[in-house]
C-alpha cells in the first residue's frame, strides 16, 4: 500500500514548455537574481514587532500579506497544520528568551490536508517503509478545538516567559478573513 500522494502535482509552465532544470535549480537561479539586487537592510535579528507566528505550512498563506507584515516584524513557524508540537515550543522559547518577543499568534486555516488525516497515516507509513515514525500526526477534525488546544498549550508551557498574549485564529483561504478562536473559559 503507498500513502504518497495520490494526484499529480499540477505542471509550471516552464516544465510544461520542456524547460531543463530542476524546480530546485530554478530557486538558486531565482537567488542568484536576488542577490545581484540586494543590500544589507542592517536588522537586527529581533523582530521589530516582538510577535512569533505559527501556521500551517500551506502554499496558499502569505502571512506576511495577509497580517500587513514587512520583513524583519515578526518570527514566522510553521508546520504541518500549524499545530504546536514539542519543536514549536522549541522554536518560541528561543524567540522569547533569546529574541525579545512577547506575544504568540496561532494560525490554522479553512481546508487543511490535516482535516483529512488520522493517526492510521503513521500505521500505514510504518507499513510501507518498516519503520514506524517517532513523531505524531497531530491530525484534527475540528479546527477551532484544535486552535484552542494549541492555545492552551502555549500557555502552559513552563518554557515560555510571555504567556498572556497568545492569540488563535482561522485563515479562510477563500476570503483571506481571518476567524478568532475564543480560548476555554
Amino acid at each position: 500500500m503507498s500513502i504518497s500522494a495520490s494526484q499529480p502535482l499540477p505542471q509550471s509552465s516552464d516544465s510544461a514548455a520542456g524547460t531543463a532544470g530542476s524546480v530546485t535549480d530554478r530557486l538558486v537561479e531565482a537567488n542568484r537574481q536576488y542577490a545581484a539586487k540586494f543590500t544589507d537592510p542592517g536588522m537586527d535579528a529581533r523582530p521589530v514587532q516582538r510577535v512569533a507566528i505559527v501556521a500551517c505550512m500551506d502554499a496558499r498563506l502569505d502571512l506576511h500579506e495577509a497580517l500587513g507584515l514587512e520583513l524583519g516584524d515578526c518570527h514566522t513557524i510553521r508546520n504541518a497544520g500549524g499545530v504546536v508540537t514539542d519543536d514549536i515550543i522549541r522554536s518560541l522559547t528561543i524567540s522569547q528568551r533569546a529574541l525579545g518577543t512577547r506575544s504568540v499568534v496561532l494560525i490554522h486555516h479553512t481546508g487543511c490536508g490535516l482535516l483529512n488525516l488520522t493517526e492510521d497515516f503513521r500505521h500505514e507509513l510504518e507499513e510501507e517503509v518498516g519503520q514506524r515514525p517517532s513523531w505524531a500526526v497531530e491530525a484534527f477534525k475540528d479546527l477551532d478545538a484544535d486552535v484552542r488546544q494549541s492555545m492552551q498549550r502555549v500557555r502552559t508551557s513552563p518554557f515560555l516567559l510571555h504567556r498572556d498574549d497568545v492569540r488563535g485564529f482561522i485563515f479562510d483561504v477563500t476570503t483571506g478573513l481571518l476567524r478568532e478562536v475564543e480560548p476555554r473559559s
